[in-house]
């Protein structure tokens, strides 16, 4: 199926006590090019992220962003260091001892002293993390996928709408060089009945010159060429598989059949035809641009 390279896809879901956001963008490139954008606290989830998207995508620059926000308080314990609070309490007695002052040192008291504890939260479980942020972008890579393959069907019709337009110009070409022929032979043979006067006209002479003319000027390579990329093109249009550069390629071959039929054309009609072929043409080349 014929895929923009365009696309956009986004997902939220809470899991495990998490908020899940990720949103994935992209645009036409000749390569295929990944950035991944995640907080510190989970960069080891980019790897395995850009293995899960490039399974999706081929060409383009794609961006993908991962938001991960905590919606409820994560398991944590208080440890106390008493050998710290022990110190405290030695030095408050030493000074009461000293100054003569009244003990009232109480457990209350000792808990102003903040460094005496430590608050430990507990770790990621980093494979469970990686199968929720998994889910969410498996989704949003779907709704990105739909998009890019939504906006390459419509280019795919675009692009065969162009190729029939382009087969019945290249129909005119084929029924208009014959009469350019005869046109110049006709021409010829007045000439030179005008010039030799009372003389008869050598008409060998004359079918010789219009031979030599036609085979001059004879367009039928170039519009059999024609017809052959445009069933290749539809042809490939139809294929599974990830087409943009081969597209690319007969575009610039059926440039080249137009630009050489045009250098030969003596025939205005045909001219203007030509003219309106490369014109379909690079209205082809624009949208493929944009195909994977």
């Amino acid at each position: 199926m014929i895929r923009s390279m365009t696309g956009f896809g986004r997902e939220r879901m809470v899991l495990g006590g998490r908020d899940i956001l990720v949103e994935i963008r992209s645009v036409n490139n000749r390569y295929n090019e990944l950035s991944i954008r995640l907080s510190r606290a989970y960069l080891y989830l980019e790897e395995p992220l850009k293995k899960l998207v490039q399974e999706y995508i081929s060409r383009g620059k794609t961006e993908v962003s991962v938001t991960v926000t905590n919606i409820s308080a994560p398991d944590t314990t208080i440890a106390v260091n008493t050998s710290v609070a022990k110190g405290y309490v030695d030095a408050l007695r030493k000074a009461n001892e000293e100054l003569g002052l009244m003990d009232d040192l109480s457990l209350s008291r000792i808990t102003h002293f903040q460094d005496i504890f430590t608050v430990v939260k507990a770790a990621d479980d980093e494979d469970q993390m990686w199968n929720d942020v998994k889910t969410v972008a498996e989704a949003a890579l779907k709704k990105f996928v739909s998009m890019r393959e939504n906006e390459g069907a419509r280019m795919k019709e675009d692009v065969l709408g162009r190729l029939l337009t382009i087969e019945q110009m290249v129909g005119v070409i084929e029924e208009r060089a014959p009469e350019t022929v005869a046109v110049y032979r006709e021409k010829l043979f007045a000439k030179l009945s005008e010039v030799l006067a009372d003389k008869a006209v050598d008409e060998q002479r004359v079918l010789t010159e219009a031979a030599i003319y036609a085979e001059k000027i004879a367009v039928d390579e170039e519009t059999v060429r024609l017809r052959s990329h445009i069933e290749e093109f539809r042809a490939i249009l139809e294929k599974e598989d990830i087409v943009g550069r081969k597209l690319d390629f007969l575009v610039q071959e059926m440039n080249r059949e137009a630009n050489t039929t045009g250098s030969k054309a003596q025939n205005i009609d045909i001219i203007k035809t030509v003219i309106g072929i490369k014109s379909e043409i690079e209205k082809i080349r624009e949208q493929i641009q944009n195909i994977e």
